[in-house]
């Protein structure tokens, strides 16, 4: 008798590399998508040891393609002497070409961006969420921030009157 998982029963082993919060504070996201990422043999090493920092990096369009500036990984100390580990490299992003042009559409609108909102591994290869995202004003943000403490607070009352 095999003891073979059902099919419902066998995960994808997905999971976040890192997150770039302060991407959902600033920026008002409108539609997502997930991209392919051109990266070499020591940055894939680093990022299973989770040696990156995507808080500053955005993404640029250039001559038809996307390039993930601003991301930060770290080498490790076993990096092989042979290669010279640059750790703000300009990034490849990868994206089917009817995609790219309907982002070079929006992009183009007033007020749109292009921003990176988390790293993450999909059947064994890294991939990136990106986000066509409108920058918030100031006024935005600071309705953003009553509401989280709004949500914190109602939490906590639940917590008190469970005891």
């Amino acid at each position: 008798m095999s003891t073979k998982p059902s099919k419902s029963a066998a995960k994808t082993t997905d999971s976040r590399i890192a997150d770039n919060k302060k991407a959902l504070f600033n920026y008002a996201i409108e539609e997502r998508f997930e991209a392919g990422m051109v990266l070499q043999g020591w940055e894939v090493k680093a990022l299973r040891e989770g040696k990156v920092q995507l808080t500053y990096g955005y993404v640029v369009i250039r001559e038809g393609e996307l390039f993930l500036i601003g991301c930060q990984i770290n080498p490790l100390r076993t990096a092989s002497t042979h290669v010279s580990p640059d750790s703000v490299r300009t990034k490849k992003l990868l994206l089917h070409k009817d995609q790219i042009r309907r982002l070079i559409g929006k992009v183009e609108q007033k007020g749109h961006t292009l921003v990176p909102l988390n790293l993450h591994w999909k059947s064994g290869k890294v991939k990136c969420e990106i986000a066509l995202a409108k920058g918030k004003a100031e006024h935005d943000k600071r309705d953003t921030i009553k509401d989280r403490e709004g949500k914190r607070e109602v939490e906590r009352a639940m917590k008190q009157r469970q005891r």
